[in-house]
């Protein structure tokens, strides 16, 4: 690709492409047309904040603001986009701002960028970046709106807005809070109190001191200036190279000729508008020619008179939301304005905003017809009797949107105009005849409330009502009912419920009649569990609407006349009136409450992260964006499609064969003497590649390798692997074959976990038994922002240096150099920091860094990696599935006396960390005391992608079994669950018991007062009164609540550390430890200025800012273990304060010697004589915890409130409390981040991550269309946290405890509320059946998903509750 930097304003030729990227002008003469914008920026240019996080549009790790020139109305638009999905070819003539754009470390930060870091919300920092472009392009707009001006410091942007901002933008590690909060900073109608732990203000200042102590936001700074020279420019781009060629027509006769020459040639073709379909529609093949029609002007203007609205097919969705919600102050009907707002506010729930802003209402409309897609757009435009406008060749017509869906699918010589919305002639009756009203009203459930997923159904209504003169109810006209893809084609009208309604009174029993209709219609094809969920929420939405209307009929009429809608009946029931915005502000707010210890200053203070500014402008460097070196290559792997076959030969595509792919590296190029390894652990190896047969889908088989990252990755796509089965056992693929073929792991002794008591004299003291009970637990992926990747260079005498987002890099390092033939001493491995790892950088990235340097180590070349989504999500193995059995003795009053568990845990193919899963289930599930406790836990090997660590592994299975074993007794029982947890907590002496070597002392047994205190500060007994009063009076919606506990077992390892002071007083620290985004560095800094301080100086106390943690360089520092099991901060501090003590000993002479002399000394002043004198001013030390130090136990307890909707599923968490005992916590702002965090990563865990493969074991939820991670508005929407500081232990790091893992277990409190509120929808389901009493059998899955609670609540619960009515009159 030329590029052509900023050499004056040349004007271009008819074939350049011209665009600025934060004020620099480019302009292009070839471009290959496929080329996005991400990978224009990312390999082309020197701003690598935009990043690739999964190439599908869906988590925002890529946002721009994009800003276009408008000659016509002179004026600039701006809009955020996803540059994943953003052809380059597309922005001729625009400006792009990435967040270095809009401030950096050079020229200043944007107050965005530093209240992002003041408010602790950024961790890895991964998806930072592309988080501050969408609140800075949502900032940009509010600026342009007519609203008055906001007061000093604030921007014209609401907090409901601010928070919407970064709906669509994905994190995993924050938990989200924090980055609501500054986001919310900016809104002129926050409410400062509102806003939570930040490093700007303490608590308790008065608001003009907080607003002076923010950075200041001054809207009339324009950060971005719309560059003059793109304002010359023609829009007219016509590109081409000798493969491809890009058109951008200006009318439609250009667009026919282009279509006509095309047809007759047979070339490959492809339209664009925005090219965001293929964020779903991946492109599997190149195409000839591509077409951009969105210069079109009938294609791109919006059309309004007496008729109706008609908007052009090109017209984005955002600007068609606009102009539909304009009309509120238009000429139109009211009925029909109401109309139009409606469907704009659920356009607005259509993907996310920057989706939106590019995506066009007709090529949404256009994938509905052509691939079927399960397109919102087109059901809610069927219901309203809408018309499309197509061309084909020089053919014009005008045809309803129901027939374009049902017609074969578009040809490509025929092209989608506009689409029209009629609007509505109401029958005119006379005068003396009470008028007819339309209603309507569109429906969606789907796994986000604010969208950014996909629905599992969706459905428009529209009806015209007229009220019955003389019985006072609702008789329905006519009415259109439409209902999107759910197994369908496409969207449908269920017309025979539409004939049947027609002209009827509407009852009760013409409710039920229809809904019965309607559910054998809306059935699907493919015939599963999600088909009755679709045919349950169907007759949910008919019932939603109509309901009201049977009820009380006048009043709804009357409603819609005051311009509110039917929103939920159930608010009508509780008196209250919702207007319009179905959607309030997401997050109500949060309290924090730490305690900041000042005894080892600046050790204890909530200090920013070290870098989160950095971060947040998206100059912190990661793997992927250390610029490639000259003659650089690219891999991609070829995996097993097949759990279990032999691998007779591999070929790749004939066409890429020959251009730019260089080599496909096997187990057949290991180097004589180097062995077939791709990772280790203390327990063995695993293969790099498959040998001859491949043991489980995913399991490498080949690394291809090529020019680019593309080409790498299509090479791999496009290969042909042959298999064979002829004599091979068939696979193992679950649990229960692994038992009957006796295919286990086996556990060392030293590591399977003692029994407790005697359990058959434990099951003769109880007197109640459950026996044989069964759970299940699914898988959970890691789903790290960054995936797995890694830079080979090769150097020197046999030597090679490689660059990885690794968790353990001194494993790496030894796996590199076994695999080569090597020595170690020839191998360099260089980690700074990690974007995001929870367990799936450590063993599982081992591979992709031993990958590269074989591939380096064979061609000469450096060879980096960047592993795309989804064949990342394939291979990640992530967390364990498990089938768990138990069997239960328990006494009248609660008290558990026994309880024997046999678990199968499904490991997968290679043993990875698999055999400590016993020791970790058994930890965490031994927070109770069950009297005696006995297990047999078989670790199955099975031909599965093999499982590996996953924050809290084994612990956040162990934890939630002892709650499903508590929740089952209490239902047995019939008594409060509550009141049986409570009974069966430890007493520090059955503590001893179950923790042998780690109980502590009775002081530090935290968790009996951490319970009580939750109570009080939650409210929590007043809270189960307001819960049960509520689901008295609410039919459809129920509460639960739920307090649980959780004692963790942590254990410190060995960990190198090294403090060298320069000249010039400052230093630099390397620790083993490695910044996952955990906020390791910013504990080491706070450790070292701390440590260091102890020598007494003058200007010591600024110190902190000194020092600065380097990367991980495994020739430098060695032995540097794993960052695991959240520790490694704390042991990585203690190394650190060994080295500042070796340190100051050797200086405290020098100092007390000048001291007399001088009378003060300074910091540098001592360090420069120090030099003189050469003392040796680099220490290093390897910190080992003794016997007693090594292990220890951690305490919390959280108390959950959810509400269900028995139509839909779905579960709103309501409030979150939660109390965590970090000992003498190291940094209370970084410990917050970690247990919210944790938390949320749980709560996906429990409520909405299935991580669902087909038989074989190919992982389906391969992206972030199937695989949905929480998001802003998937939070609590209330989350407290408290950090209680619990006394001094003298055998921790200076009194601290970890935080990182621990509370993701908590969030099994959000499952069991959410039990809670189903057991109390089930108890009303058997009310209306005219039964008694409780229905306690019913088991939750985990993920509990909207289906799954759907399902338990009753999928026909309309039909029994119409019934039920219908019987009592």
């Amino acid at each position: 690709m030329e590029v052509k930097g900023n050499g004056g304003s040349v004007t271009p030729t008819k074939t350049s492409l011209v665009f600025a990227v934060n004020g620099e002008r480019f302009e292009l003469f070839n471009v290959d047309p496929s080329i996005t914008l991400l990978e224009f920026l990312r390999t082309h240019t020197r701003f690598k904040s935009v990043k690739l996080g999964c190439g599908e549009g869906g988590c925002g790790a890529c946002v721009v603001l994009i800003s276009k020139y408008d000659p016509v109305l002179d004026k600039v638009d701006d809009f955020t986009a996803s540059s994943c999905l953003t052809l380059l070819c597309s922005i001729h003539g625009c400006s792009i701002t990435t967040s270095e754009g809009i401030g950096n470390s050079k020229e200043g930060f944007h107050p965005i960028h530093e209240r992002f870091a003041g408010f602790h919300a950024s961790q890895c920092g991964f998806c930072t970046p592309g988080m501050c472009v969408s609140l800075f392009g949502t900032l940009v707009n509010a600026e342009k709106t007519n609203r008055p001006e906001a007061p000093s410091g604030f921007s014209k942007v609401t907090v409901s807005e601010a928070e919407k901002a970064i709906a669509g933008n994905l994190c995993r590690c924050t938990g989200y809070r924090p980055i609501a909060d500054a986001g919310k900073s900016f809104a002129a109608d926050v409410d400062m109190e509102d806003l939570g732990l930040n490093s700007f203000w303490r608590k308790g200042d008065r608001k003009d001191l907080k607003l002076s102590r923010l950075p200041q936001y001054d809207h009339h700074h324009k950060n971005i200036r719309f560059p003059m020279f793109l304002k010359e420019i023609k829009h007219d781009v016509f590109m081409a190279s000798e493969k491809h060629s890009w058109h951008k027509p200006n009318s439609l006769k250009e667009l026919q000729s282009l279509l006509a020459l095309n047809h007759s040639n047979g070339t490959r073709l492809k339209l664009v508008v925005s090219n965001t379909g293929m964020g779903y529609y991946k492109d599997k093949e190149g195409y000839d020619k591509y077409i951009d029609i969105s210069g079109i002007h009938e294609l791109s203007k919006i059309r309004k008179d007496q008729t109706g609205i008609e908007i052009g097919a090109a017209v984005t969705i955002s600007k068609a939301i606009e102009a539909l919600k304009e009309e509120s102050r238009s000429v139109f009907l009211s009925d029909f304005v109401m109309i139009l707002e409606k469907i704009a506010d659920h356009m607005g729930k259509v993907a996310s905003g920057f989706i939106r802003n590019t995506a066009s209402v007709g090529g949404n409309l256009v994938m509905a017809q052509k691939n079927n897609f399960p397109s919102d757009i087109a059901t809610i435009l069927l219901a309203v009797d809408s018309m499309v406008h197509i061309m084909t060749g020089a053919q014009f017509e005008w045809i309803a949107l129901e027939e374009f869906l049902e017609r074969p699918p578009l040809g490509l010589g025929s092209v989608l105009l506009s689409i029209k919305i009629p609007s509505l002639e109401l029958n005119k009756s006379e005068s003396s005849e009470p008028r007819s009203r339309f209603l309507f009203e569109t429906y969606r459930a789907s796994p986000r409330p604010l969208g950014n997923a996909l629905p599992y159904l969706n459905a428009a209504f529209l009806v015209e009502v007229s009220p019955c003169k003389d019985s006072g109810g609702t008789v329905i006209d006519t009415c259109r009912l439409s209902f999107g893809a759910c197994g369908t084609r496409h969207a449908i009208r269920a017309k025979n419920v539409e004939e049947f309604f027609a002209g009827k009174l509407l009852s009760m029993s013409i409710l039920y009649e229809a809904v019965n209709l309607l559910t054998a219609t809306i059935v699907p094809k493919d015939n599963d569990s999600k088909t009755a969920y679709c045919s349950s929420l169907a007759a949910g939405f008919i019932f939603q609407f109509f309901n009201p209307l049977v009820e009380s009929p006048a009043g709804i009429i009357n409603d819609y006349l005051n311009g509110c809608s039917n929103l939920p009946f159930e608010l009508r029931e509780n008196q209250k009136q919702v207007c319009h915005d179905k959607i309030p502000t997401l997050l109500s707010s949060g309290k924090q409450v730490l305690e900041a210890s000042h005894e080892y200053h600046p050790i204890g203070a909530p200090i920013i992260k070290s870098g989160a500014a950095l971060q947040a402008s998206g100059e912190a460097v990661f793997v992927d964006d250390i610029p490639s070196p000259s003659n650089c290559l690219h891999g991609a792997y070829i995996y097993s499609s097949k759990p279990l076959a032999r691998v007779r030969s591999i070929k790749l595509s004939p066409e890429l064969q020959l251009d730019g792919v260089r080599d496909v590296i096997s187990s057949k190029d290991i180097p004589k003497g180097g062995e077939n390894i791709g990772s280790k652990t203390i327990f063995g190896p695993e293969p790099l590649f498959a040998e001859e047969i491949a043991r489980c889908v995913g399991d490498r088989l080949a690394f291809v390798v090529a020019d680019t990252q593309k080409l790498a990755d299509m090479a791999a796509n496009s290969a042909v692997v042959d298999y064979d089965i002829d004599n091979i056992e068939p696979p193992i693929l679950s649990v229960e074959d692994a038992v009957k073929r006796s295919s286990f792991f086996e556990v060392p002794p030293f590591l399977y976990p003692k029994h407790i008591g005697d359990i058959s004299k434990g099951m003769a003291e109880a007197d109640h038994k459950i026996l044989s009970a069964e759970l299940k637990l699914g898988s959970q992926y890691y789903f790290y922002m960054e995936t797995q990747t890694a830079l080979a260079v090769p150097d020197e005498d046999n030597c090679i240096t490689v660059y990885c987002s690794s968790q353990c890099p001194e494993y790496t390092h030894s796996t590199i150099a076994r695999c080569l033939g090597i020595p170690e001493n020839n191998v360099r491995v260089i980690t700074r920091r990690v974007g995001g790892g929870f367990g799936g950088k450590a063993i599982k990235g081992m591979a992709t860094a031993t990958s590269c340097a074989l591939a380096a180590h064979k061609l000469c070349r450096p060879v980096r990696i960047y592993l795309n989504r989804k064949t990342d999500m394939i291979m990640a193995g992530g967390r364990h599935p498990m089938k768990i059995t138990y069997s239960v003795g328990f006494r009248n009053d609660g008290k558990i006396t026994a309880l024997e568990l046999q678990i199968l845990v499904n490991a997968g193919i290679y043993m990875d960390i698999s055999v400590v899963m016993p020791h970790n289930i058994i930890g965490a599930l031994k927070k109770y005391d069950w009297g005696a406790l006995s297990f047999d836990i078989k670790v199955c090997r099975t031909n599965l992608p093999s499982r590996s660590a996953m924050r809290g592994p084994g612990e956040v299975q162990g934890s939630f079994i002892a709650e499903a074993v508590i929740e089952n007794v209490a239902a047995t029982l019939l008594m409060d669950v509550d009141s049986v947890r409570s009974i069966n907590l430890h007493t520090h002496k059955s503590l001893q018991s179950f923790y042998e070597h780690c109980f502590g002392e009775p002081f530090e047994y935290t968790l009996p007062s951490i319970w009580s205190k939750l109570a009080v500060s939650a409210n929590y007994d007043q809270r189960t009164k307001m819960v049960k009063e509520f689901n008295r009076i609410s039919t459809w919606k129920k509460r639960g609540i739920s307090r649980i506990p959780v004692v963790f077992q942590l254990t410190l390892r060995p960990t190198p550390g090294k403090v060298s002071i320069l000249s010039d007083g400052s230093v630099v620290v390397e620790v083993g430890g490695i910044e996952v985004g955990q906020g390791l560095w910013t504990k080491v800094k706070q450790m070292a200025a701390f440590a260091l301080s102890t020598i007494q100086c003058d200007g010591t106390g600024g110190l902190l800012d000194k020092v600065r943690v380097v990367q991980s360089d495994t020739v430098s520092l060695i032995q540097g273990g794993f960052t695991a099991g959240s520790t490694t901060s704390e042991s990585s501090c203690e190394a650190v304060r060994l080295s500042c003590n070796i340190l100051v000993e050797r200086l405290r002479p020098l100092k007390e010697k000048l001291q007399e002399e001088m009378g003060s000394i300074k910091w540098e002043m001592l360090i420069l004589q120090a030099y003189m004198q050469s003392v040796n001013l680099s220490a290093s030390s390897f910190y080992v915890p003794s016997n007693n130090s090594m292990n220890y136990l951690n305490y919390g307890a959280a108390v959950s409130e959810v509400e269900i909707d028995l139509l839909t599923g779905q579960t709103r968490f309501l409030q979150t409390d939660i109390i965590y005992d970090c000992g003498q916590s190291l940094n209370p702002a970084v410990d917050l981040g970690q247990i919210e965090g944790a938390f949320v990563q749980g709560l996906g865990f429990f409520m909405l991550e299935e991580y669902e493969t087909n038989l074989d074991g190919l992982v389906l939820a391969d992206g972030t269309w199937n695989y949905k991670i929480p998001t802003i508005d998937t939070i609590p929407q209330q989350f407290n946290v408290q950090i209680i500081n619990s006394g001094h232990h003298q055998h921790r790091v200076l009194s601290s405890k970890a935080s990182g893992e621990p509370p993701l277990l908590l969030a099994a409190s959000v499952h069991c509320a959410t039990g809670a509120a189903i057991k109390e929808a089930r108890k009303q389901l058997l009310s209306w059946s005219n039964l008694d009493g409780s229905d306690s059998t019913f088991q939750l899955g985990v993920p509990a998903t909207m289906p799954v609670v759907k399902e338990v609540c009753g999928l026909d619960v309309v039909e029994r509750y119409l019934k039920w009515k219908m019987g009592k009159a």
